[in-house]
């Protein structure tokens, strides 16, 4: 069985993108709008397609469904995959400006008012960010009639909160909390796979000489009042110096991890696959993966075939399991 999945990733050109995922990235992608690079997705708006190997060309939802033993299921485990999406999506985010204000559902709102889709919880690790980087992340409204007030008479600047950030940062953004990028940082993204998103503010922008659309009523239906304190959401576990696995956040939809390889130390990091399969990301440098030669933009993923896997040379890499 391919122990490695290699992703050509998909690229979405937005309003606030720029050119970094191609000159920091080396992503063979025109354009001076690169707003994401969907790294590993199965989600119909973004599709990823494996590279090289055995399953050249297939799509990464087509092996979810057809090849569950790559993932860990089996056809008679009653959880093969079957009729429901990969769960997860990871992306590459480069904010040349600001992202919109905006807030996520949960999947029990989206389920009901969104088709059957799945809700939105995403997590972000900060790859760099200007010295004073900022995100939006909470709200300061006290009840969600002060926060349909604050909304419908634009009083942004005492309703979105705003905290500092530095590389290394890790952020939770659970579903019905008021967040947004901030121009000038880049982040890789962890989240459900689901592209459902609510504008509650979107700096009066115009898209093709028209405003793009908000989503004020599902947006005060799912905003959580009061707003959780930044603490909550925010961990600042600071540039990785170390060779090392270290586990950044575990959820009910996802856990997140770390990985550094030093060839100053050991030069090497064992991993013990102890998710059904593992979504890696090389964020920084190059190395290898079991043997095979991997650098800064690769994405991919470690599929049931083995136990463990080695990672060598001089990289950081972000991980998730579900």
């Amino acid at each position: 069985m391919t122990d490695i999945l290699f992703f050509k990733p998909f690229f979405s050109h937005t309003i606030w993108g720029g050119t970094r995922l191609r000159e920091d990235f080396g992503y063979d992608e025109p354009g001076e709008d690169l707003g994401e690079c969907w790294g590993i997705s199965g989600h119909p708006s973004g599709m990823c397609y494996v590279k090289g190997g055995e399953y050249d060309g297939r799509s990464l939802a087509d092996l979810w469904q057809n090849e569950p033993r790559l993932f860990g299921r089996t056809r008679t485990d009653g959880d093969t995959g079957k009729g429901s999406p990969f769960p997860l999506l990871i992306k590459i985010i480069d904010a040349k400006s600001d992202l919109s204000i905006q807030v996520h559902p949960d999947d029990e709102y989206a389920r009901v008012h969104e088709n059957g889709s799945l809700g939105k919880t995403e997590c972000w690790y900060i790859l760099d960010c200007p010295e004073d980087g900022k995100l939006v992340v909470g709200h300061n409204a006290s009840s969600r009639e002060e926060l349909a007030s604050m909304i419908e008479n634009g009083r942004w600047s005492e309703l979105i909160r705003e905290v500092p950030v530095k590389r290394g940062d890790f952020i939770q953004i659970d579903p019905g909390t008021m967040h947004a990028i901030k121009g000038g940082v880049m982040l890789l993204e962890t989240q459900q796979s689901s592209d459902i998103t609510y504008r509650v503010y979107d700096y009066d922008r115009l898209q093709n000489g028209k405003p793009r659309q908000l989503h004020i009523r599902q947006s005060i239906d799912v905003m959580t009042v009061p707003a959780a304190a930044p603490e909550e959401s925010v961990q600042h576990f600071g540039v990785a110096t170390e060779c090392g696995l270290q586990q950044l956040y575990r959820c009910g939809y996802y856990t997140v991890y770390r990985g550094v390889v030093k060839e100053s130390e050991s030069g090497v990091l064992r991993i013990r696959r102890e998710h059904p399969f593992l979504n890696l990301s090389v964020i920084d440098g190059s190395g290898t993966v079991e043997g095979k030669p991997v650098k800064k933009g690769d994405h991919m993923i470690l599929t049931a075939a083995k136990d463990e896997y080695t990672l060598g040379g001089d990289m950081e890499v972000i991980l998730s399991g579900i």
